[in-house]
């Protein structure tokens, strides 16, 4: 009877070692499964971003931070050389979308600061007027009229350079009487009317309504500037980060921007 019990305990306490390794092993499987999930995105996103994406940039946020309760999109605008400037010299951000490419190398050449950019949308420039357009203006050659009061954004800066490079192509020359850091800041002396024109992007003239009258100039087709988005390999946030990009390439973020007056990548 002795040997026939501790053969029995033996074997029930075999078959429960052998139950609590496959309990052991499928709460394993469990949590692995688990922990490979996509995480939950929650908390701040700073995201860097030439001045011309303001408006649909801040709409694409609010629907970021309605489609994750608990999480802020952080913004900061500004001209895409000086953007580009703050993040090489360590300012904290974790999303950044510039104006051209080539403000975007600035980034990824500095100390491999971001992942492979990629280009979510296009921008055409269009000449700003006073509404009702009274210097009749209906030409890039217009601009160089004498006494005309004309604003460009500096040349170092995507819709300076790209307004530079349309310039260059008609063998125009034109001296402004103010060259801004970003274009907003152009389309804004303009709006106050302290200038007759101003070279910005078709997408500042739609946001602006009725402060200002666009006028199409066709070498502005050879002064496309391209947009290109990254994610910043230093980011404190980098799963909200992706989410954000993810958006701005989805197909509600291109509709967002096709509204805005941007062109498709």
């Amino acid at each position: 009877m002795t040997t026939r019990t501790a053969r029995r305990t033996l074997h029930v306490t075999g078959a429960a070692v052998a139950a609590l390794l496959v309990l052991s092993a499928c709460s394993s499987s469990g949590s692995g499964s688990s922990a490979s999930g996509p995480a939950k995105v929650s908390g701040t996103v700073t995201v860097f971003a030439a001045a011309s994406l303001q408006e649909s940039f801040t709409a694409l946020g609010k629907e970021f931070e309605k489609a994750h309760p608990g999480t802020e999109v952080d913004f900061s605008f500004g001209g895409s050389d000086t953007l580009a400037a703050s993040i090489t010299s360590g300012a904290p951000a974790d999303v950044f979308a510039a104006a051209s490419t080539r403000t975007m190398t600035i980034v990824t050449d500095a100390k491999d600061n971001a992942s492979a950019p990629v280009t979510f949308a296009r921008n055409q420039l269009e000449i700003a007027t006073l509404p009702g357009n009274p210097d009749k203006v209906a030409s890039l050659e217009d601009l160089t009229k004498s006494g005309l009061k004309v604003v460009l954004c500096d040349k170092t800066v995507p819709c300076g350079a790209a307004a530079q490079k349309a310039l260059d192509a008609s063998g125009l020359k034109l001296t402004p009487v103010s060259y801004e850091q970003d274009v907003k800041s152009a389309l804004t002396k303009v709006e106050l009317k302290e200038a007759d024109a101003a070279v910005v992007y078709k997408t500042d003239v739609r946001a602006a309504g009725d402060k200002v009258e666009g006028v199409d100039f066709p070498e502005s087709a050879d002064a496309v500037n391209d947009y290109p988005i990254t994610l910043l390999k230093d980011s404190r946030n980098a799963e909200a980060a992706k989410a954000f990009v993810a958006l701005v390439r989805s197909a509600e973020g291109r509709r967002t921007l096709t509204e805005a007056g941007f062109l498709k990548p």
